[in-house]
């Protein structure tokens, strides 16, 4: 056989990995078929076709078997008395995270920042926010976590940065000068703005700039004024930046808001979707391809370099597109699973959103799971930073409880993908009351409350809206005991803890063997537990019970040892009784306490109740 220069080129490419020799003669078949075959030349297709492949052998990475935990600094833990979370209180509970089962935390920004999107507008991009420490401290935050086997990961927030960052001011000064091409300056027309299109958080998404017949685009908030991608300098710089943080230790990034960064730098305009004339700014994002090639680009110049886990915070892909997005030659190691997430989006806002239908909620989940066979892994979400409480959202009242409590995180955690846990879920936070939108801090809360008021809502039932559906409902302080302040802080916080700190929180739950934390600690530890590890991390999803009103049940079905296991949950408010899918060999878990079942070829749950259950080969 002969092999020239690109074949072997094709080798490094596509072959970067130390895998069986099947999967070598697999992959360099591909490649001498794209040699000789017109039907490969296109090289986007070789590269799926390549990823098709390495999907259906699997190669391991060292992400696959992880469960990471979001952090929102400023929300953790206060150790110098200001009301706001620092460094030194994430490196005070890293024990409590270890114990906790996880090895991956994700830190929302920590950067230098005005905070008008809580860090989510970065002027410097190379400093740590004052607030929340100094470099020392992050350095030592790394050091600790490596200690114990765990990886740091950071907000990485691209798509756009602060007005108040160097380069932005800059270009105020000069609107005709090279800085001004960092971002997206462009002339008005008929002394208006160059489209109609509105903000993510309401509102033009065009600003003018002072002293001159120019607009700058900000799909966020005015003083977010977006990075143009088209310029190449803009691009390298940010690649340099993020080398310098992974040359530090970084595990990797969450990668915020990445599918914005592709514009149709003509910013054609589009029918309106409102009465205020205006579009929302990702109807223009929609419309355009071609940032594959900037993520690509991304990949290739930083995190493939270092091994680095990567999540993109990505909506909206199609199945065909998937393959582009994750896996081994995806853009990102992962991406986040929004699909439930997007069941109660309303058509005009927060007003009109819909409550959590079951049945639905269940089939999207499923659908979400079969897509990504083959492919890679999907993050595995309840609740984030940018949401409002899983409990509140996904249970019913009656079951916002332990056992509903205990039941959402089973059937979450035990999918098929990484699972994710926002802090305070692991003890069942929920969403907090507040009786004026001047309690609220978030700038979209904020909007939405105004859009329910022009919509004809009361102030009440605005209020009710932001209640369902705020951000700041999962960036209330950390609640770890029942002391003042819910033992967050020993100063008022920056936002005021929710009133039911003295009931559900760590030092309480910590005490007590059936407690929420307590089911986490169970349920990550049988995830991990080298007898079923293989199964539940590359196992397949097999969904069962889909004809039941109330259940959501799966099969975790191992492919290499063959290994069935069973989750099933009782959502509904009656005992059901089902026939097991194969005979019952073992009771693994059981949120009431149960420790073996009662019949070998059929269970029954009780309201709320979750059993996970090996069944014999």
């Amino acid at each position: 056989m002969l092999y020239n220069n690109t074949i072997l080129q094709d080798i490094r490419l596509f072959f970067p990995y130390n895998s069986s020799i099947i999967h070598f003669l697999l992959c360099l078949n591909v490649i001498l078929a794209k040699q000789h075959t017109e039907d490969y030349n296109n090289r986007k297709e070789f590269t799926k076709l390549i990823s098709y492949i390495k999907g259906k052998i699997m190669i391991k990475k060292w992400w696959h078997d992880k469960v990471a935990y979001q952090i929102y600094p400023k929300s953790f833990l206060d150790t110098n008395g200001d009301g706001i979370g620092d460094l030194r209180g994430i490196i005070s509970k890293l024990d409590y995270l270890k114990k906790l089962g996880i090895d991956i935390i994700w830190l929302s920004p920590i950067y230098k920042s005005p905070f008008v999107d809580q860090g989510y507008d970065i002027s410097d991009y190379y400093k740590i926010a004052e607030e929340f420490g100094t470099m020392e401290e992050f350095d030592g935050l790394l050091a600790e976590a490596k200690k114990r086997d765990m990886y740091i990961v950071m907000d990485l927030v691209v798509n756009h940065c602060s007005s108040e960052h160097e380069y932005f001011k800059a270009a105020l000064a000069d609107p005709d000068g090279p800085y001004a091409d960092y971002f997206y300056f462009v002339k008005g027309i008929d002394g208006k703005e160059p489209s109609n299109y509105r903000s993510y958080f309401g509102g033009k998404a065009w600003e003018p700039v002072p002293g001159s017949d120019k607009y700058y685009l900000h799909m966020f908030a005015k003083e977010q004024p977006d990075w143009n991608w088209e310029n190449k300098e803009v691009r390298d710089k940010i690649y340099k930046m993020i080398n310098w943080w992974l040359d530090k230790g970084l595990g990797g990034f969450r990668i915020d808001a990445i599918i914005n960064i592709k514009k149709d730098t003509s910013f054609p305009s589009y029918e309106p979707d409102g009465d205020d004339g205006l579009v929302s700014c990702v109807k223009m994002v929609e419309e355009t391809d071609g940032v594959g090639e900037f993520l690509e680009e991304m990949k290739h110049e930083t995190f493939e370099k270092y091994d680095a886990f990567t999540v993109g915070e990505v909506f909206n892909m199609k199945e065909d597109e998937l393959r582009e997005f994750v896996g081994d030659d995806g853009h990102f190691s992962s991406m986040f699973d929004f699909s439930a997430l997007e069941l109660t989006y309303g058509e005009h806002g927060w007003y009109d959103s819909k409550p959590v239908d079951f049945k639905r909620w269940r089939e999207v989940l499923f659908a979400s799971q079969k897509e990504m066979e083959g492919i890679g892994f999907k993050a595995n979400i309840i609740e984030n930073h940018d949401e409002p409480r899983g409990a509140s959202r996904y249970l019913p009242e009656y079951a916002q409880n332990e056992m509903g409590k205990k039941m959402l995180a089973t059937t979450s955690i035990l999918l098929r993908g990484i699972p994710f846990i926002y802090q305070g879920q692991e003890i069942g936070m929920t969403n907090c009351h507040r009786n004026d939108i001047s309690e609220y801090d978030d700038i979209s809360t904020k909007d939405q409350y105004q859009v329910a008021i022009d919509a004809g809502c009361t102030k009440e039932e605005a209020l009710a809206c932001c209640y369902e559906n705020s951000r700041d409902n999962a960036r209330t302080p950390m609640q770890w005991s029942a002391d003042e302040n819910g033992g967050f802080s020993a100063h008022a916080p920056w936002l005021a803890v929710n009133p039911n700190y003295k009931e559900i929180n760590v030092s309480e739950q910590e005490g007590r063997a059936d407690s929420v934390l307590s089911y986490y600690k169970e349920l990550i530890k049988l995830r991990k537990s080298p007898e079923y590890e293989e199964t539940f991390v590359y196992g397949n999803v097999e969904p069962v019970y889909e004809d039941t009103d109330t259940v959501f049940g799966f099969m975790r079905m191992g492919k290499e040892n063959r290994q069935k296991i069973l989750v099933a949950a009782n959502y509904g408010k009656e005992a059901v009784s089902l026939p097991l899918p194969g005979t019952a060999k073992k009771l693994l878990l059981s949120n009431a306490g149960r420790r073996k079942l009662a019949d070998a070829d059929h269970i029954t749950l009780e309201s709320l109740e979750t059993a996970v259950v090996l069944l014999k080969a």
